[in-house]
């Protein structure tokens, strides 16, 4: 109990359970009743109604512009509706995140997590007021006494629910559950980025516990573990959450329910995204052959009427078949927006074997050392992904990887490699002032200046659209255009970093395809694990200034980590290891380890000697071959016959240094 200084207790108790008092329950429970939402004489919405029930799991859905934000506004409260009503319980608490919000200043990151109790305080509050009260009345048997007893009783009950004896462990469990370090708790929140500030907001709105949880994008700001995190907690909240994401994977995850707002209208689906997808087809088709159906009756109606409209005998049939069409109620077909973008990369330019070799290669920003001794190698035709949670280094290995900062170690691109390169900022990099076609058209160079359009169309901006100014598109319309710029060059490199930011979900998927068919080499950074899942085989955890090789796709990597994080939570609750035993076994291990590094820098080095000749080898063979693309030289090579014996012996030392070189990476 939170009341210590009752002094009569045992005629509470006793009041208590003859009243049979229970804590007030909350029906979580949101009516919208025939809501018309309008902008300048445009109807964004036009006379909707649903229900959010107890515990309901809704993902909204529809297309970019079709108000899936503005109806978390209008439950919100931050926005009314042009008609119609949205009616909530009395003391019905809503937590609200949307995509763009004012962070606050001036505390620390546990400070500012800690705000959330705010409501916590109000109430202790007024249980030092109550518990003075019960002290000194003795009215026990006053309607104004059994309030006091109602109210003690629901405040106490309140305080359970949202964690009072517990506070501080429950705003380390969020914050470490949304990737913050115990060492980050300290840390003013100036520090940090925008998007670690969102999870603090985040965090604060968990901590709180409200009846319903109204979530613009969580997941834009969260690595691929916080992810995975924020969905089991998800699957224990005892509250309604609505929700809008581009990640299908957590929808999936998390909804039981689909809202589809589509041409001002709203279709209710009790199923997650996926199969949503597939009863929406089902619906659409059945419409259409309504429609068919009817439009038979329709025509077959008016030739009957046609026929018998002049005969006197048979004028009042066809009176009654004219209001019989007047009283049909048309079917109608949902509008589709099928629009989305389409496009494959054009075929990469040819390159040598190795695309990327790393050697002992670290980032260090003053006294931080971000990682060290990373070492990979990426050969011809793979796609890779670096993965881990956000500032353990994987954008900063593609910078270094693109030249675009200092660091430690060798990062070197192999024989003819033509690298295209996508930062996490490019969609904002872009120049605001020019317009579509400009930012496009001016990069263009040769033939594919002719085909600028077109390209632009395949990434949906055709008619007037190539004609607007960058800085009046959307999110999703920069993070297309800035795509498009991959596709003027035949790169056979391409290094992506967060490539899905913006994009709608079917978007999404063109993108996947499209990297999926392509011919060259990948290496991505993507918390989307939908996006991941079947296009990487292989990746490279950033974990602890550590770089990991995992030969698995993402579904299994993912599970590493639940069993994991699983291992760490039950190490900390056992923390205890016996003292013969890590005695035992830890110098065993230490020398195991040992000679195990020394026979793996043995071998590192043989391949790195292996490929410094292939690449001297290749080199060689294209000067050769340079030469007899060149006409003044062509003659003089043909009659050297000892110049072909040498470059059939380059080819055959080219091929045995590339089995080489297999053979040691398999050893490696």
């Amino acid at each position: 109990m939170y009341v210590t200084k009752i002094t009569n207790v045992d005629v509470l108790l006793f009041q208590a359970i003859s009243l049979n008092l229970r804590p007030k329950i909350i029906i979580t429970m949101i009516s919208v009743n025939s809501v018309t939402v309008s902008f300048g004489g445009y109807d964004l919405f036009d006379n909707v109604s649903f229900l959010v029930n107890p515990k309901d799991r809704i993902g909204l859905a529809g297309k970019n512009g079709a108000g899936k934000s503005t109806m978390l506004k209008l439950l919100a409260g931050l926005q009314n509706p042009t008609k119609g009503e949205i009616s909530k319980p009395n003391d019905f608490k809503i937590g609200y995140l949307p995509q763009d919000m004012i962070h606050q200043q001036g505390k620390t990151v546990f400070e500012e997590t800690a705000t959330a109790f705010q409501e916590m305080q109000k109430l202790e509050d007024r249980l030092v007021v109550i518990n003075h009260e019960l002290e000194t009345r003795t009215d026990y048997e006053s309607d104004s006494y059994m309030k006091i007893i109602d109210e003690l009783t629901e405040i106490t009950h309140r305080l359970d629910v949202i964690g009072a004896n517990n506070r501080d462990e429950e705003i380390e469990k969020i914050l470490k559950g949304l990737g913050f370090e115990r060492t980050d708790f300290n840390r003013p929140t100036a520090e940090f980025s925008g998007g670690w500030r969102m999870r603090i907001e985040l965090a604060k709105i968990l901590l709180q516990k409200p009846d319903i949880l109204l979530l613009d994008e969580p997941t834009n700001h969260l690595d691929i573990e916080s992810i995975q995190w924020l969905e089991e907690f998800m699957e224990t909240y005892s509250g309604s959450v609505m929700l809008i994401s581009h990640d299908k994977q957590f929808l999936d995850t998390v909804t039981n329910r689909t809202i589809e707002i589509s041409n001002n209208k709203i279709y209710d689906y009790k199923t997650n995204y996926s199969r949503y997808l597939v009863l929406r087809q089902e619906r659409r088709e059945q419409q259409e052959n309504a429609a068919k159906n009817q439009q038979k009756i329709i025509n077959q109606t008016e030739v009957l009427i046609d026929k018998y409209r002049a005969k006197a005998s048979k004028a009042a049939f066809a009176q009654s078949l004219i209001k019989k069409l007047d009283r049909m109620e048309i079917v109608e077909v949902d509008e589709s927006d099928n629009a989305t973008m389409f496009f494959k990369f054009p075929p990469p330019a040819h390159s040598g074997k190795i695309v990327l070799t790393v050697e002992h290669a670290g980032k260090k920003y003053g006294e931080k050392q971000i990682f060290s001794d990373a070492n990979f190698i990426l050969t011809k035709g793979e796609k890779i992904a670096l993965v881990g949670r956000n500032g353990e280094g994987k954008s900063t290995m593609i910078k270094m990887i693109a030249k675009q900062i200092e660091f430690e170690g060798n990062v070197t691109l192999g024989h003819s490699v033509m690298m295209g390169y996508f930062a996490q900022d490019q969609a904002e990099k872009l120049d605001k002032t020019k317009t579509v076609f400009q930012t496009i058209d001016e990069l263009a160079v040769g033939d594919i200046r002719k085909q600028v359009r077109t390209l632009l169309g395949s990434f949906l901006f055709s008619g007037d659209d190539i004609d607007k100014k960058v800085s009046v598109l959307s999110g999703g319309e920069r993070g297309r255009l800035a795509l498009c710029k991959l596709l003027l060059e035949p790169y056979n490199f391409l290094v992506l970093d967060e490539p899905t930011n913006h994009l709608d979900i079917r978007s999404k998927e063109i993108l996947k395809k499209a990297i999926q068919d392509y011919e060259g080499t990948v290496i991505l950074v993507s918390h989307d694990r939908d996006f991941l899942d079947g296009l990487v085989h292989k990746m490279y955890e950033f974990k602890n200034g550590q770089v990991k090789e995992h030969l698995c796709d993402i579904n299994e990597f993912m599970q590493k980590v639940k069993m994991n994080r699983l291992n760490e939570m039950n190490s900390s609750k056992n923390p205890f290891v016996k003292p013969k035993e890590a005695k035992l076994e830890a110098p065993k291990a230490e020398v195991k380890n040992d000679e195990r590094e020394k026979e793996l820098k043995q071998i590192r080095n043989q391949i790195s000697k292996s490929e410094k000749e292939i690449e001297r080898l290749e080199a060689e063979i294209k000067a050769f071959d340079d030469k007899l693309a060149d006409p003044a030289q062509y003659q003089t090579v043909m009659n050297d016959k000892s110049a072909f014996a040498t470059y059939e012996q380059l080819k055959k030392q080219l091929e045995g240094e590339m089995k080489n070189w297999e053979e040691l990476q398999s050893k490696l």
